[in-house]
């Protein structure tokens, strides 16, 4: 009897077995693939953030070397003028560093970037803030404000200025995603407006902006707030309504002049309607206003030399705004009111930048906001007796007697 042999038996089963391998690969190299990348994900998310801290350390120490500064030129004696202005030209520096290193050191510097040190011995964590560099002086004021609430902008510049332009109201204002804003429909200064309830004003239009100057020139007395001599005056206060057509995008820039149309002085306390624009889909302001500073009183010919203060008071609506000052048409800088600090930081080979503002100069002033301000009812007695029996002293209830 003859045997046969089959040379093909168990195929099958090995080929079962190398694509069951094959597979069993596939699925361990994809699991390890999304376990590197999520490693490296955590990685550079842990890198980037202490890169952001290390930029922030650099930040602090820009802050602490202002504070300095600003203490420094406290001192108006002829040493202390003078170790102002040296420490103002250091932190005015374009050289990374070498600035705050200098204030905060007292006059000495090493070039390089600064190690983060976890502790007096250790540097593991490897940060370090690659450049600060500090600007004393800055193109324009930014702040916040929230609705009924007031802040005082210290108006000081390096040369003189005779024009304020007001920008206020942005899209992180807006409630939503609808980038239109809300307005009414009104003639550019026009002096009647409505005044509408909070409820009908709506979170989606610009507040109505009071603005108040106040400045004295070099020779000033107190009656010079209460008086104003032709186009000089030392007091002012304005009330900008936001007027437009809601949706329409508007870069109208009205232009008012602050002695003749002071609210106060015109003839009564009307809001000046405001052009603005309907729509922040491309960004920006949506509200931009240019006034004509008076002259302060006492001051002759062109001298526009002055110590100012802007006062500003958002009714209705919280807003960011901006505030920037022009000689004509020459943008002017402020000089040690808000300066700006860009601060590089860096932890391993991972880098991040942030720029900030601080204001150097108190800008929350308690300046009061109302002469009575309350919660729910106010009850106001007026008495006149010789009778001591009608003087109820700590009394929490009306006496009608």
């Amino acid at each position: 009897m003859q045997l046969k042999h089959n040379n093909q038996t168990g195929a099958v089963s090995l080929f079962v077995v190398i694509f069951a391998m094959l597979l069993i690969s596939i699925i361990t190299i994809g699991f390890v693939r999304l376990m590197v990348q999520d490693q490296e994900q955590a990685i550079n998310r842990d890198l980037s953030q202490s890169a952001y801290d290390s930029a922030v350390a650099g930040t602090e120490d820009a802050k602490r070397a202002l504070l300095t500064y600003r203490t420094t030129c406290e001192d108006t004696t002829v040493a202390g003028r003078a170790k102002c202005a040296q420490l103002a030209t250091a932190l005015n520096s374009t050289e990374c560093n070498r600035g705050i290193q200098y204030v905060n050191q007292g006059g000495t510097y090493a070039p390089g970037e600064v190690i983060i040190q976890k502790s007096a011995t250790s540097e593991q964590l490897d940060q370090a803030y690659t450049c600060v560099k500090v600007a004393l002086q800055t193109d324009s004021y930014d702040g916040m404000l929230e609705e009924n609430t007031s802040k005082l902008v210290p108006l000081k510049v390096s040369g003189s200025f005779n024009t304020i332009v007001m920008k206020w109201f942005v899209r992180d204002n807006l409630a939503g995603t609808n980038p239109n804003v809300t307005l009414s429909e009104l003639g550019p200064g026009d002096t009647s407006p409505p005044l509408l309830s909070d409820t009908t004003w709506g979170n989606r239009r610009p507040p109505l902006l009071r603005t108040q100057l106040m400045q004295v020139g070099n020779n000033f007395t107190l009656t010079g707030f209460d008086t104003s001599s032709g186009d000089q005056s030392n007091a002012n206060t304005m009330f900008l309504y936001p007027i437009g057509t809601t949706g329409t995008k508007s870069t109208a820039q009205d232009a008012f002049t602050i002695v003749t149309q002071d609210t106060r002085r015109s003839g009564g306390i009307v809001p000046l309607g405001t052009r603005c624009s309907g729509t922040l889909a491309d960004g920006g302001y949506a509200c931009t206003a240019r006034l004509r500073v008076p002259q302060p009183i006492g001051n002759t010919g062109s001298d526009l030399t002055r110590t100012a203060y802007l006062r500003l008071t958002a009714l209705y609506n919280s807003t960011d705004f901006r505030v920037e000052l022009y000689n004509d048409a020459t943008l002017v800088k402020f000089d040690s009111v808000q300066p700006t600090i860009d601060s590089t930081g860096r932890a391993n080979d991972v880098f991040r930048r942030l720029e900030s503002r601080v204001d150097l100069v108190n800008t929350t002033f308690p300046y009061p906001e109302a002469t009575v301000d309350i919660t729910g009812n106010l009850c106001k007695n007026m008495v006149v007796t010789n009778d001591s029996t009608k003087y109820k002293s700590g009394s929490t209830t009306c006496n009608p007697n």
